[in-house]
């Protein structure tokens, strides 16, 4: 079993910001598997289905960006899922728009949802998925909660459109696969 969770926060005023990408990445994931995220438990939004002949459940944290961890802590703990079969999508200013950054593990790069995480689960030793957004150009802040250009957002969009084939390859073939297909693409 796997846990997947896009990172972002709740409410109208963050919808398709640079810092909801997992979330947007999340429901195009759900969209493509037909599994739909409603219920609502471990201080998020959640749905389980099948992917890639394995049982995930989808994972969005209300907690806000910042305690992203306990909402994922909480729901590993439930299904009993081990740090490396829990994959988080989220978004990265030190990657360029559009283009997609696997690893296995890692430190949080300054990420605070990603620290959340990290603290909570007492590990790093989980694969992320990390869509590009940018550079902040007028401090970090309104970069990350402000909404993408035109031409951004297409870029990002066309990204997100291979999460499906990115979790398939982890699922099946290990994060490495996955990195050799679609690292920098």
């Amino acid at each position: 079993m796997y846990l997947i969770a896009g990172l972002g926060n709740p409410g109208r005023e963050y919808e398709k910001t640079r810092h909801n990408v997992g979330f947007t990445a999340l429901d195009y994931l759900a969209y493509d598997a037909g599994i739909t995220v409603s219920k609502i438990k471990f201080k998020g939004i959640y749905g389980d289905g099948m992917i890639a002949g394995e049982k995930c459940i989808l994972l969005k944290p209300q907690t806000y960006m910042n305690l992203s961890g306990e909402s994922v802590r909480e729901a590993a703990e439930y299904f009993k899922i081990e740090p490396n079969k829990i994959i988080i999508i989220y978004d990265d200013v030190d990657i360029e728009p559009g283009k997609v950054r696997i690893r296995p593990k890692g430190s949080a790069g300054g990420h605070n949802g990603m620290k959340s995480i990290i603290y909570q689960l007492q590990s790093d030793e989980f694969p992320r998925v990390r869509f590009g957004v940018g550079k902040a150009e007028h401090g970090m802040v309104n970069h990350v909660l402000g909404k993408f250009s035109e031409e951004d957002g297409v870029k990002v969009s066309d990204a997100i459109r291979n999460l499906p084939k990115i979790v398939e390859a982890i699922i099946k073939n290990g994060v490495n696969d996955a990195m050799n297909k679609f690292n920098g693409k």
